[in-house]
């Protein structure tokens, strides 16, 4: 508590999923200097914006949670963007922090930057050891050169920037979009509504045999803080739960959660993504002592019914 109570805290993307959760999480570490400016504020593309924010507000502490984010149909819509938006956004604030001489910056790493390859579990030595997954690899390549600059600036500068690695998130509030929308909540809402019309099947992309690993959003908020409040060193952090299942299994389970007891059909004309996802998270553990306590389907229980509730206004 007494580490939150005396920082002037500024938070990017914080009217975005994980962002939401950080400032409740903050604010119940009592954090009560905390910025959240919106894009209409402070367009982040926009370093003279960056520098007018950060002379005004004078933190301490930036958290970098902001991104252009999206699953496997996004991101082929979308590498350009993706690309750019998210590289500049870094690389500018992370100038300009150092410039404006804030004290630490947390930012917010992905794991679409790992090599396609990767052997499992994923340890933070085999970030540079290939070329990620194809259709995420401008994002992901974009938020790795992000790694570079802030272990350039330490040595540099002395800046103390530090990386996590967030595994791919869900939760209550999450984007339920189907074009922009990540694997759990377009599942979630797929099999809610064909439950709700009667169809007889869903249709899922690609053949389910991909695996990966959900860390659920008040957890990663949790392992975010940690690393601002104990971890200081150059090395990339993963964060994850440690805990691997397939897309396949994972729609049965979402299946289950939501009623629906039809048949799915397997898109194979759309692609898998990455073949494996899981971390190593023994790092966070040992260096600032962060671990999930969310188990996958206690998680998809609380987004299924905040999503009913969100849906039909009556509580879950």
């Amino acid at each position: 508590m007494s580490f939150w109570e005396s920082r002037r805290v500024l938070v990017t993307g914080g009217a975005g999923f994980l962002g939401r959760t950080l400032l409740r999480r903050l604010a119940d570490r009592g954090a009560s200097r905390v910025s959240a400016p919106q894009i209409d504020e402070v367009d982040l593309r926009d370093k003279a914006a960056i520098r007018r924010c950060l002379r005004i507000k004078e933190p301490d502490l930036v958290i970098h949670a902001a991104a252009v984010v999206g699953g496997i149909g996004a991101n082929r819509a979308h590498p350009g963007r993706f690309f750019y938006e998210n590289a500049v956004m870094g690389i500018e604030l992370i100038e300009e922090a150092r410039r404006a001489g804030v004290g630490k910056l947390v930012c917010l790493g992905t794991i679409c930057a790992y090599p396609k390859l990767t052997p499992v579990p994923f340890r933070e030595e085999d970030l540079w050891n290939g070329y990620p997954e194809e259709t995420n690899a401008p994002y992901g390549l974009a938020k790795k050169m992000l790694l570079v600059q802030l272990q350039a600036y330490r040595a540099e500068y002395g800046f103390n920037g530090v990386f996590v690695l967030p595994v791919n998130l869900y939760g209550p509030g999450d984007n339920f979009d189907l074009e922009t929308g990540h694997v759990i909540p377009a599942m979630i809402r797929k099999f809610l509504e064909a439950k709700a019309a009667g169809a007889p099947e869903v249709v899922l992309w690609g053949d389910g045999s991909p695996t990966r690993e959900f860390l659920y959003v008040e957890d990663a908020a949790d392992g975010i803080l940690a690393a601002a409040e104990r971890y200081d060193g150059a090395e990339p952090v993963n964060l994850g739960s440690g805990e691997e299942i397939s897309i396949r299994d994972l729609a049965a389970r979402v299946a289950k959660e939501t009623g629906f007891a039809g048949a799915v059909r397997w898109d194979t004309t759309k692609p898998n993504g990455q073949p494996r996802r899981r971390l190593d998270v023994t790092r966070a553990e040992k260096l600032f002592d962060w671990r999930a306590t969310t188990r996958l389907d206690d998680g998809l229980k609380k987004t299924v019914a905040w999503y009913r509730e969100s849906r039909t206004g009556a509580p879950a």
